[in-house]
């Protein structure tokens, strides 16, 4: 049995506990005369329980904060990012002899389409990338609880562990931890993210095709979305489910895992206690920007293969694997890293954008704890 002894205020070092396992049933006033006169002659020698203050649960952070916080992380990542991400979908999507280099293809359509350009079909993730980004931050709270819950040995500190949620909550989550509560929050965003990214790319990949003097099938983000469930209904809308769930899978657990391992590495550099100092504002846009390139650096191969899924003709390929079988036989291996430069030029920037904007929300909404 676990006893816990707690000083008292004001009490001269006295010491009040319930279940004291060395004071026998029916002890007598005696005994503490006794130790009264044992403690005025020399001072009793320190416990571990008396040497450290005793451990207090603080409340876990609020899920509804991080819910709040990752969608305004979400707004800050599409504003940043987008027109790179539009070159990135251009690029995967383009046909063998029409490809071009990030450069090139950023300056063309910068030239003909000017700032709108880069931003065509911006209105589906925005409206959608606040509650996917929503998700994506609860799902981590919600994932770093249930591995939480799922330790047995209870706090689990040690050389490493790294001190986080906020709060301020004295348990110690290990990286292996965090990395899977952070593939558990890619779980709840593919609802979101599935539509929205084929509804995306099919924007996108509809600018191609006006440039090479086609003509435009939908006129925006809920004509686009109108039409998919008209011609093929829900089914038709969340084409491609599996491939966004194995894209965000992955990538999720490298982006939270590199975002807390950085972190912790950039803490113990600066010497701030993680339990309570604040990072600063480079700090947190570093490791916000190489979580992001990390997080592509894993998903971009399943997210060639997303995009050649979502944007072709109904009935072309009969799943994932039929994709991959295709585009080994016709462009090789490579073909799965295509948009790597785009998308890790994109990462950067978007990443460290979305981790700040996110970590400002949540000093902002500490009132919610």
């Amino acid at each position: 049995m676990s006893t816990t002894a707690v000083e008292q205020p004001g009490g001269g070092g006295g010491i009040a506990g319930a279940g004291i396992d060395d004071n026998a049933p029916g002890t007598t006033a005696a005994p503490q005369e006794s130790s009264s006169e044992s403690s005025s002659s020399s001072p009793a020698p320190a416990t571990m329980e008396e040497a450290s203050p005793p451990k207090v649960d603080k409340p876990e952070s609020s899920a509804l904060k991080s819910f709040l916080s990752g969608g305004v992380g979400g707004v800050c990542v599409v504003l940043v990012g987008h027109p790179l991400d539009l070159i990135k979908v251009r690029i995967q999507t383009a046909s063998p002899s029409m490809q071009s280099s990030a450069v090139t293809l950023f300056r063309d359509t910068f030239r003909k389409e000017g700032v709108a350009g880069l931003y065509r079909g911006v209105s589906a993730p925005l409206v959608a990338v606040t509650p996917i980004f929503a998700l994506s931050f609860w799902g981590y709270d919600i994932g770093k609880r249930t591995v939480k819950y799922l330790d047995e040995e209870g706090s689990g500190a040690g050389s490493n562990h790294v001190a986080v949620g906020g709060g301020g909550s004295p348990y110690a989550f290990s990286i292996p931890q965090l990395v899977a509560a952070g593939g558990l929050s890619a779980i709840p965003t593919t609802a979101i993210a599935a539509p929205s990214e084929r509804i995306k790319c099919l924007l996108q990949v509809q600018a191609n095709e006006i440039a090479a003097g086609g003509k435009a099938r939908y006129g925006g983000m809920m004509d686009c979305g109108k039409d998919l469930l008209r011609t093929g209904g829900m089914r038709s809308l969340y084409r491609g489910s599996f491939a966004t769930l194995a894209r965000d899978g992955p990538g999720s657990m490298a982006w939270f895992g590199v975002y807390e391992l950085t972190k912790r590495e950039l803490m113990r550099v600066q010497g701030i206690d993680p339990s309570a100092g604040q990072l600063s504002p480079s700090a947190i846009l570093t490791a916000g920007g190489l979580a992001g390139m990390a997080c592509w650096c894993v998903a971009i191969p399943p997210d060639v293969l997303k995009s050649r899924f979502q944007t072709a003709p109904e009935g072309k390929y009969n799943g994932m694997y039929d994709v991959y079988t295709h585009l080994m036989k016709e462009e090789g291996p490579s073909a799965l890293f295509k948009g790597m430069r785009p998308a890790l030029i994109r990462a950067f920037p978007a990443n460290a954008a979305c981790f700040f904007g996110m970590e400002v929300a949540r000093n902002a909404l500490s009132f919610m704890d």
